[in-house]
This record gives C-alpha cells, sequence and structure tokens, in this order.
C-alpha cells in the first residue's frame, strides 16, 4: 500500500497522522509513506527526524487584506500544481488529509485525479481545510458527534482520533513511582499543554498556596517557559506539591492520577476518554473558531468531565471545584465511567479497517 499523509502546522492534526501512520506500519511493513506539509511548520522538522519521506508546500490561508488574500490564492493554485506532481512521482493508492492548509492542496489535488481520499477531523467544529474539502473527498472520519451532525452521513463515520489508541501501545507506569509520591495517596494533576499557559499559572500561584495543606498531592506542570518563575514566585509549598516544567510520559500519569485538570486540545482529550480519566477542563480561549470550548463542553454535557471557562477561573472557585472531587470518591468514578464510555481506544484499529474497505470498493 502507497498512502500519502498530510498534516500541517500543529501537533493537533501532526500526532494523530503519525500515530496512524505507526498504525498502519505495523500492520503492512512493506507499506510506503510520504507525508505532505508545509516547508517550515512543525511537521517539517517532526516527520524527517522520524525517517519518514517528506515533502513541504509553500502554502498559505486565505487570509488578511484583499490583497493579501488575492497573493494567497495565487500562492494555492502553484501549490495545487506542485501537488499533481508529487502524485504523478509517488503514484499513492490513497491520500489522507489531517487538516492544515496543505492537506486542502494535496488532497483537492488528490481527488481531481481520482485518487481515493479521506480526511480526518479531530476537532468538535470542522476547521477551514476540511469545510472546503467535504464534497470532494470519499470518505470522512471524525472524533465527536458535533461534527458529525454537520458531515454528509453517508461518507462519514464517528471513529476517534488515533491518538487514543498510542496510549495504549507502551507499558504504563504508575505516577506514584515516577514523582516519588506514598501509595495510597490521591494524585490531582494540573497541565496546561506542552507550553504551558502564562494566565493559569498567575492563578495557579494563590491555588497551589491553597492546596499546601491538603490531604492529596500535586502535580503541577507549568510548561517549561515558565518553570522558573513559577518556582520563584510560589515558594515553598512542602513536600506534595511537586511543580515540574513538563512531563515526559502523559499516557502512564492521565492513568494512574485520580483528577486531571487541562486543556481541551483534541489530542489530551482522546487520550483522556481512552484512558477514562476524571477530568476538570478548562478550555482555551485563545484558538481558531473557539474550538477548545466546544470540544470541552461535548465532555461536559455527557457528564464525562467538569468545564470551567478561563473567565471564570479563580482560585477559591478551582480549589472547590478539585475538592469536589478529590473528598467524593462517588462523583470521581462516575465521571471516570462516561468518560471512557466516550473513548474511542481502537481507533487506529477501526480507521485502518475504513481504509481498506475505501480500497477495496474503488
Amino acid at each position: 500500500m502507497r498512502i500519502i499523509v498530510s498534516a500541517g502546522g500543529t501537533g493537533g492534526h501532526l500526532y494523530p497522522a503519525l500515530a496512524l501512520v505507526d498504525y498502519i506500519k505495523s500492520q503492512e511493513p512493506d507499506a510506503e509513506f510520504l507525508f505532505v506539509g508545509t516547508t517550515d511548520r512543525l511537521e517539517s522538522k517532526v516527520v524527517p527526524s522520524l525517517g519518514y519521506n517528506y515533502r513541504g508546500l509553500h502554502v498559505k490561508g486565505l487570509v488578511g487584506n484583499p490583497l493579501q488574500k488575492a497573493k494567497n490564492a495565487m500562492i494555492f493554485v502553484n501549490s495545487l500544481k506542485t501537488s499533481k506532481k508529487i502524485l504523478k512521482a509517488f503514484k499513492p493508492d490513497i491520500v489522507i488529509g489531517f487538516g492544515g492548509y496543505p492537506s486542502a492542496s494535496i488532497v483537492l489535488a488528490a481527488s481531481q485525479k481520482h485518487i481515493p481520499t479521506m480526511i480526518h477531523e479531530q476537532n468538535s467544529i470542522i476547521g477551514l481545510t476540511n469545510k472546503i474539502l467535504i464534497k470532494r473527498v470519499d470518505e470522512i472520519i471524525c472524533c465527536y458527534e458535533k461534527a458529525y451532525e454537520q458531515f454528509p452521513k453517508e461518507k462519514t463515520k464517528l471513529l476517534g482520533n488515533p491518538r487514543a489508541s498510542k496510549v495504549w501501545e507502551n507499558d504504563l507506569k504508575d505516577v506514584h513511582d515516577m514523582y516519588n509520591i506514598p501509595k495510597g495517596k490521591k494524585v490531582l494533576v494540573i497541565v496546561m499543554g506542552s507550553l504551558g499557559s502564562r494566565s493559569v499559572n498567575q492563578v495557579m500561584i494563590d491555588t497551589l498556596r491553597r492546596m499546601k495543606d491538603k490531604d492529596y498531592h500535586v502535580l503541577y506542570v507549568t510548561g517549561k517557559d515558565y518553570y522558573d518563575e513559577m518556582i520563584k514566585a510560589t515558594g515553598d509549598l512542602g513536600d506534595h506539591i511537586h511543580i515540574v516544567p513538563y512531563i515526559d510520559d502523559m499516557p502512564s500519569v492521565l492513568s494512574s492520577s485520580d483528577v486531571i485538570v487541562s486543556r481541551a486540545g483534541a489530542t489530551t482529550l482522546a487520550e483522556m476518554t481512552s484512558l477514562g480519566s476524571c477530568s476538570i477542563i478548562i478550555p482555551s480561549p485563545y484558538v481558531v473558531a473557539n474550538h477548545q470550548e466546544y470540544n470541552a463542553r461535548e465532555l461536559a454535557d455527557k457528564g464525562a468531565a467538569i468545564m470551567v471557562l478561563e473567565k471564570d477561573l479563580n482560585p477559591s472557585h478551582l480549589v472547590g471545584t478539585i475538592d469536589g472531587l478529590m473528598f467524593n470518591d462517588e462523583k470521581r468514578n462516575a465521571l471516570k465511567k462516561a468518560s471512557k464510555a466516550l473513548g474511542k481506544p481502537h481507533a487506529c484499529e477501526d480507521i485502518y479497517k475504513e481504509i481498506k474497505n475505501l480500497l477495496n470498493r474503488g
């Protein structure tokens, strides 16, 4: 099987694509892959470092003033020409887009050449690239009911995010062992994404001080850029408040902690629901189309998480919400059960089957 995969711009697009490719490779060692992305964003560095073939497209979004939009439209037309050359050289059996502007170019070009196409939508709100491609692709995979309702039912499957499968690949460790926390003590984890959040960190200074005498341990992830200033700002909080810049093995931490406080990125929520985590979600209000809030609402409306909007965030409210879960086993277990029910741990396997079905239909 020869597959072109395109994911552009962000880890939210890229890492689900990589998870699916890794799974297909495990099932078909002779399969050949070509990644198509940008020339200068995250994927242009990560994918080649993993040993996969990579082609970068010069492409920009249709944003800005009218003149800039016109220039970017011409860039897009040129990227279509480049995409067709890529297709002619690689001769893929299928082209799969995971979002980002390069996906629009290569998937649209494949559709014009009658090559089977599939797109994957990670969020509950459909991204601009996938909106452009809806009518042109053969198959659509999504992760949320809200997105499923917006896509044409005859070619859409609700199969989840490939990252939901990835969390089960390695042996999961215990957070108590990882951070020298006494066995039997409950653990709260607070993480605002790999880069952290300055706005949330400011609220957390007082929040952590209020939790220093609680009968549970706190693992607070500042983000690499904010670690030193948070250590300086919080001072001595005792031996049960653990402040770290980042976490290398997030699946292990998610699986063995009692409560998680996090953002609502698509990958994070896919991993948490696959593992059945009990979570308090603070969606970032700084993302395109406010999609994190819509992601979080899907879980909150089904009793699978508690959502706290950043505009309502304050130390008193946050500590009260946390304590309401840490000291209530019944409520915490109910959230875990509902979260697990939304999880798609077989997402990679199910999407791979759909790829095979699509190719067999052709």
